[in-house]
């Protein structure tokens, strides 16, 4: 269940929120100090907090609204804070906005836009949350970048493209065979990449429904088609500021193609049922296995898309392509593996000498080591 605090020196006005949020199927804490709301956050977690900026002055923090505000995003900056402003303090919901809120109603508020404001904000936040875990996870275990295994000269030759087109901001093409670590290249550029603070959002562009497209892509408000029970943040929406990774881009069925070509034309989209146009700064990263080139000459891409995500192309090249990468990608596997069960493994470089000696009599990489990926993918153990 969906968690807030709300802050508000008046009680009327917390139990009616409470009230409304109930019937919301969202759980409300209340707070009628600042020093309440700070101490709730040291002891419970919220997936938003919906604070008064109007508070009377706090003798025991010493606080009001604003001076709440800066000190919960001091506290938690993941935290979504919407604030509620009284009618027509324009200026105090645009200071508020400056020093970290993610968004404000006015009082007396409108209860479909309070409730749809609070859930934007808290998918909006959950989604903050779980790519700043997956960057912390990734780190951990293998520093503040994906590891790239570039032994071999073909995955040398990738790596100085990799170094020089990741701090720029231009959209990259990822091309290749399936299984040769086209996530992890994206991945590796994000982090290299002046946006790496901020989300990195993958969408299988080629598996994502007709029907469900536009949602996925720009979110929809709610009453927009017959599920729609709630706002929902699209991932444009979600991934402003960072990297918004497409996969499999070469399957998308052609109309599906122009919807995407009209924002990444203008920056701008529409969330289904909604006539409010909305931007978002998001850099692309597309990837597949396809030959584009060709799928345009048949008709089946669209050529100025192609021309929107091509601004750079990466090709990797396939394990068969880069035989001396084989015995270091199989000793981060095995350490991998190992790892997961609290040890590391015994006896070095051992597993990979053998693979060595298998290519030497064989001519070719072992058939089980061929099936792996060419880079080192995160979620293959």
């Amino acid at each position: 269940m969906t968690r807030i605090i709300a802050a508000d020196d008046q009680p009327d006005v917390l139990e009616a929120l409470r009230l409304l949020l109930k019937r919301e199927n969202i759980s409300m804490v209340p707070a009628t100090s600042p020093a309440g709301v700070l101490s709730a956050l040291e002891h419970e977690d919220f997936d938003a907090a919906l604070i008064d900026l109007n508070y009377a002055r706090d003798t025991t923090s010493g606080g009001e609204g604003l001076d709440l505000l800066s000190r919960l995003r001091a506290l938690d900056p993941t935290l979504p804070v919407v604030v509620m402003t009284a009618w027509g303090s324009v200026e105090g919901a645009v200071e508020a906005m400056r020093r970290g809120a993610r968004d404000y109603v006015q009082k007396p508020w409108d209860n479909a836009r309070l409730v749809a404001t609070l859930r934007t904000q808290v998918e909006l936040g959950r989604a903050l949350r779980r790519s700043l875990r997956l960057e912390e996870e990734n780190s951990r275990l293998r520093g503040s970048a994906p590891q790239m295994i570039a032994r071999s000269p073909a995955m040398q030759a990738v790596l100085r493209v990799l170094e020089k087109v990741a701090p720029s901001d231009a959209n990259v093409l990822i091309t290749g065979e399936h299984g040769t670590g086209k996530e992890v290249v994206a991945r590796y550029i994000h982090a290299a990449s002046k946006r790496a603070g901020k989300p990195l959002i993958t969408v299988n562009a080629g598996g994502v429904a007709e029907g469900v497209f536009e949602s996925e892509l720009f979110g929809h408000v709610r009453g927009a088609f017959t599920d729609a029970k709630t706002d929902r943040a699209g991932a444009f929406e979600v991934a402003d500021g960072g990297t918004l990774f497409l996969d499999e881009v070469g399957n998308m069925p052609t109309q599906q193609q122009a919807k995407l070509l009209r924002v990444l034309q203008t920056g701008e989209f529409t969330p289904v049922g909604s006539s409010k146009v909305k931007r978002s700064d998001v850099r692309v990263l597309a990837a597949t296995n396809a030959r584009l080139h060709e799928e345009v000459a048949q008709g089946r891409f669209r050529e100025d898309l192609l021309y929107r995500l091509n601004t750079v192309e990466v090709q990797l090249p396939p394990l068969r392509d880069r035989l001396d990468d084989i015995p270091q990608l199989a000793q981060f596997f095995l350490n991998r593996i190992v790892d997961k069960g609290g040890t590391r493994a015994r006896g070095g470089a051992r597993g990979p000498a053998r693979l060595r000696r298998g290519d030497r009599r064989a001519g070719h990489p072992p058939r089980r080591a061929g099936t792996r990926t060419g880079a080192a993918r995160e979620h293959d153990p």
